[in-house]
């Protein structure tokens, strides 16, 4: 049986850390920038992690 492929789409997005959370990006940031507030653009820049709810599926598209 041949290896499963992880998604190319997931392994753009998501980063593993040392300790295995999972951190992504912010939403919202690439377009219509001049309505939103230089503070919430300047939040939006910064890497978050994955919800404990979501972390199987990730992980699963991930398949480390």
């Amino acid at each position: 049986m041949p290896k499963m492929k992880s998604k190319s789409g997931a392994k753009k997005r998501f980063d593993v850390t040392g300790t295995g959370k999972i951190k992504r990006k912010h939403a919202f940031k690439s377009h219509i920038l001049t309505k939103k507030s230089t503070k919430r653009k300047r939040n939006l820049t910064y890497s978050a992690l994955v919800d404990k709810s979501d972390e199987a599926n990730v992980k699963e598209m991930l398949q480390r």
